[in-house]
């Protein structure tokens, strides 16, 4: 690995320093393809519930990639060997690259349009770009490798665990990021005697088994941040909101519809026919550039849709304990029959459809499984082990919620029966 002259730092208000010692991590830094996640931001709509939500895929990144240094460091101090530079650079490439693919609103516009944003960042690794020529001139192969630690198949699995596993790099990233910039306490986590305890253990990364407590406040910590933050019913409003004006704008678009505002590459995401250049032109400057204009458009529904969005007018909800086929269907003939637009006024929204993945004990697979190692060297799931664990593993589900235009229902309500008019009077 060529090292810089000069060690690079970046002042970092998670992990104080990010340290870059490798020339090749300095020029995939700077990348066009990298910078522009400086224009994501990592917790999409979250910033219209949390307000100072306003980071970036950019600093996560850079963040996952200090951790993955980190605990590499950690391996060599305990005397793991078995792996060549190579490998080492392979992983801090994997680790600093692995959201390159993120679109604006991230898993927001990948729900509305079925896209996957590693299928994404494989793409720009492997296709014509300032990334893909820089790791190249590591190997030829080695796009291919990258490429192949983001896919979670490469052949040495200690690699893939360090960006993709239950206790990997990235998780602990975001989880501390993103407690630090909503302003909550749920993440902060003990991440030094985390990484002081992980070891390499026939073909994964395990925790030793004196490091279980803090583990379990990491568990505890990700499970209050996912229904406290990333499921919080607010930012689901906005997020649906998001997802309709997509929805709407697609329908017109192949419904050979003249909008008062066009830009390249909208045209070619609508199509779903995207090249690379095309996806790297996306970003949030551009879409809600194109939201700001369409909000004077002549088609009301669109209209609405984005005046909510930037002037944040979310939808309102209800809790229920359960919904059924016949409940729903008379919502929507009574919203109809009251001049409301059920395909875009009514929402039926349940927190696990929402793309994040809670840790869930004793899951069959290995790889999706937190092992400590004990003093007999013997590896035990930490459920096994955990009566805290344990607690949370009949995980709360949650409710559902329906969502709906407020400022339109209090004007009908009254017109609707008392068997629907009830559950939005509460």
């Amino acid at each position: 690995m060529h090292t810089l002259n000069e060690e690079k730092v970046f002042k970092d208000p998670v992990h104080n320093y990010i340290h870059v010692q490798h020339s090749t991590i300095w020029r995939l830094i700077n990348t066009m393809e990298f910078q522009r996640l400086r224009r994501i931001r990592q917790l999409g709509t979250s910033y219209l519930t949390f307000h100072g939500a306003e980071h970036s895929r950019f600093s996560h990144s850079l963040g996952v990639y200090e951790i993955t240094r980190r605990i590499i460091s950690q391996f060599e101090r305990s005397g793991y060997t078995d792996w060549p530079n190579s490998e080492k650079l392979l992983a801090l490439c994997a680790a600093l690259l692995h959201d390159l693919g993120h679109g604006p609103f991230s898993h927001s516009i990948e729900e509305a349009f079925h896209m996957d944003h590693e299928e994404w960042t494989r793409r720009i690794i492997l296709g014509d770009t300032e990334v893909n020529a820089i790791l190249t001139e590591v190997s030829v192969d080695f796009p291919a490798k990258v490429a192949s630690v983001i896919a979670k198949d490469y052949v040495n699995p200690i690699v893939v665990n360090l960006v993709s596993s239950p206790l990997d790099a990235d998780r602990m990233d975001y989880l501390l990021r993103d407690a630090y910039y909503t302003g909550v306490n749920y993440g902060t986590i003990d991440i030094d005697r985390i990484l002081r305890m992980l070891r390499p253990y026939q073909g994964r990364i395990v925790v030793k088994e004196s490091g279980m407590h803090a583990v379990e406040d990491y568990l505890m910590s990700r499970y209050q941040m996912y229904w406290q933050v990333y499921f919080h019913p607010v930012t689901r409003s906005s997020e649906i909101i998001l997802r309709q004006i997509f929805r709407r704008a697609k329908e017109l678009y192949q419904d050979h519809y003249s909008f008062n505002f066009m830009i390249e590459p909208l045209p070619g995401l609508f199509e779903d026919r995207l090249s690379v250049q095309d996806y790297l032109k996306l970003d949030e400057a551009l879409i809600q550039t194109a939201f700001s204009q369409w909000a004077t458009d002549k088609d009301p529904v669109l209209s609405e849709l984005c005046c909510r969005f930037m002037h944040r007018r979310l939808y309102k909800y209800v809790e229920v304990e359960s919904v059924d086929l016949e409940m729903i269907d008379e919502i929507r003939r009574e919203f109809k029959r009251v001049g409301l637009n059920p395909e875009y006024d009514l929402e039926i929204d349940f927190p696990t459809d929402l793309p994040y993945d809670v840790f869930r004990p004793g899951d069959e697979s290995s790889q999706k499984q937190i092992l400590l190692l004990d003093r007999e060297e013997r590896l035990r799931e930490i459920s096994e082990v955990s009566d805290i664990v344990r607690s949370i593993s009949g995980i709360h589900r949650g409710k559902y919620h329906l969502y709906y235009p407020g400022s339109k229902l209090k004007d009908v309500i009254s017109s609707l029966p008392d068997s629907i008019s009830h559950i939005f009077k509460r």
